[in-house]
Parts: structure tokens; C-alpha cells; sequence
């Protein structure tokens, strides 16, 4: 009985921390928001630098220091965090442009086709093999998108590429045995002098917007925090939920995003959004449903 009580305890504080870390990932607009004209690559240089420290200080107080050694030492696995860098800081890089250009509905929409196109990368590059039902969930999200294109003769591209982006960086990080914690830390390092150097740059030409203001500096440096602890929080729950009862959690962000979008930047949702939505909204529901079977399956095994 004791061994169940304490499962059930950890579930149930698994399952509160992933509200915590999806809801502050789905709240983040309301963040990038505060920094108004700012140019996003300025924000982003700040949260590059300011995550680094953040991070190197939470593995200095889990006494992590062992790891990130480990990793520091291995050229190869240097060099694979910096591809993994690269692309993780262009994710970053597009979603605060993405929200500061008022297409938050858009950076939604790329969240929700996310796990979409996760399947299909595991597809083509893991040789995982879909279900009849996963296929159907990945062709609708395609119509929706090939909908979109065709109805308002634009192509969604800052949500195909936040969710390849995020996908690839999945992928990648998948396949490599390193510590999400110490991976993250190490990836923040490598881009850092790049970071500072753009930051020093505007410093000398006086375009720079830190320290005009207490309030846009104190922005900055909190970029650190609200980029870190949604991650402690996520692997917290990782650690105490099955992966498949997480999977559900991801949801919630891209629904809040998209809320914001709508009811509190007031940005436009038409017939054409609606049924862009609607369909991958549909596939997302193919997809939760397939991944229910599989689960009960397994348990049934």
C-alpha cells in the first residue's frame, strides 16, 4: 500500500509540475511582449547569455559539475552540442520574433503541428513505422497547412519552422547520450561569445538598449530564469510521469498561446485559420487516440 501512496504521490506532483512547465511556455508571449521595439536578436543574445548562467549555477548546486566536465572533454560530443545549438537558438530566435511581429496565433499553430512532425521524423530517420491512424493525424495536419497556403496565399513559416526546428532539434538531441540539463548548459555556453559579442557591439555603437532602463534591464536578465525553470519543472515531471501521459501536457501551451493571440492581441483568426486549426486540431485527436491504443496495449502485454 505504501508503494502505491508514494506512485500516486509522485504522479500526482509529476503531473503538477508539467501544468507549471507548459503553462509558463504558453504564457511566454506575455514576457516577450514587455520588451516592445526591442530587436528580437537583442532579446535573444540576453537570454543566451543570461540562460548560461542560470543554468551554470543550478549544476554547480545539484553538484553536477562531474557531467558537464565529462561532455567538456569529448570533441565529438562538443562539436554535435554546437550543431544542436545552432538550431535550438534559431527556435528561440524565430518565437520571439515571431511574437514581437504580432503572429502569435502563427507561433501557435507551429506548436500544435510539433509532435506531427515528430512522428514523421521518427519515421524517416528511426525507420518507426506509422499506424493507419497516425498517417490519417500526419494528412490532415498537411491539408490544413496546404489549406492555409492556398486560401490566404501565404505560407505559415514561422510555424513549419519553429516545429521542424524543434523536431530536428528533438531528434537530435534524442540520439545523443548527454543530460538534458547538462546538454542545455553546455548549448547556451557554446552560442554565449557570440552573444556578448553582438551585445558589445551595440554597446559601442550605442544602439544597445541595456541599462536605458531599470525596467528593460531587469527584463533581460530575467531571461535566464523564465527560460531555466520551465525546464526544471519539465524534467521533474519527465522523471515522474510516462512519457505518454506528458505527451498530453504539450497541448496546453500552444492553446494558450493561441488564446493570447486571439482574445488578448486581438490578432486576426478567420474562416481560413478556423479551418486550418480545425484539421490539425482533428489530427492531434487521431494522434492522442492512436497513442492511447499503443499504451493500452502495452499494459495489456
Amino acid at each position: 500500500m505504501r508503494i502505491l501512496s508514494n506512485f500516486r504521490s509522485a504522479s500526482n506532483s509529476g503531473a503538477l509540475y508539467a501544468v507549471f512547465a507548459y503553462t509558463a511556455w504558453g504564457l511566454l508571449p506575455l514576457y516577450w511582449k514587455l520588451f516592445g521595439s526591442v530587436p528580437a536578436i537583442e532579446v535573444l543574445s540576453h537570454r543566451i547569455v543570461w540562460s548560461a548562467l542560470f543554468l551554470v549555477g543550478l549544476l554547480l548546486l545539484q553538484q553536477r559539475l562531474p557531467e558537464f566536465v565529462t561532455v567538456l572533454r569529448s570533441p565529438q560530443q562538443l562539436s554535435f552540442l554546437l550543431l544542436t545549438a545552432t538550431i535550438l537558438t534559431s527556435n528561440w530566435g524565430l518565437y520571439i520574433y515571431g511574437v514581437n511581429s504580432d503572429r502569435v496565433v502563427e507561433t501557435s499553430l507551429g506548436y500544435y503541428i510539433n509532435p506531427l512532425v515528430n512522428v514523421l521524423l521518427g519515421v524517416l530517420f528511426l525507420n518507426e513505422r506509422l499506424s493507419r491512424m497516425q498517417m490519417s493525424a500526419v494528412a490532415l495536419a498537411a491539408i490544413g497547412v496546404a489549406i492555409f497556403i492556398w486560401r490566404l496565399g501565404t505560407i505559415p513559416w514561422i510555424a513549419l519552422a519553429l516545429a521542424l526546428s524543434f523536431g530536428v532539434y528533438g531528434l537530435l538531441r534524442k540520439s545523443a547520450a548527454i543530460a538534458p540539463m547538462v546538454g542545455l548548459t553546455i548549448e547556451t555556453l557554446l552560442i554565449t561569445p557570440i552573444a556578448i559579442g553582438l551585445m558589445s557591439y551595440w554597446s559601442i555603437v550605442g544602439t544597445t538598449h541595456w541599462g536605458q532602463s531599470d525596467r528593460i534591464t531587469a527584463l533581460f536578465m530575467g531571461c535566464g530564469v523564465i527560460t531555466s525553470l520551465p525546464l526544471l519543472w519539465f524534467n521533474t515531471a519527465a522523471k515522474r510521469l510516462r512519457l505518454s501521459t506528458l505527451g498530453f501536457f504539450q497541448y496546453l501551451a500552444p492553446s494558450l498561446q493561441l488564446l493570447l493571440g486571439v482574445f488578448l492581441y486581438h490578432e486576426p483568426f478567420t474562416l481560413t485559420h478556423f479551418i486550418t486549426f480545425g484539421l490539425v486540431w482533428s489530427a492531434i485527436g487521431l494522434y492522442v487516440i492512436s497513442s492511447l491504443r499503443a499504451t493500452s496495449v502495452q499494459t495489456s502485454a
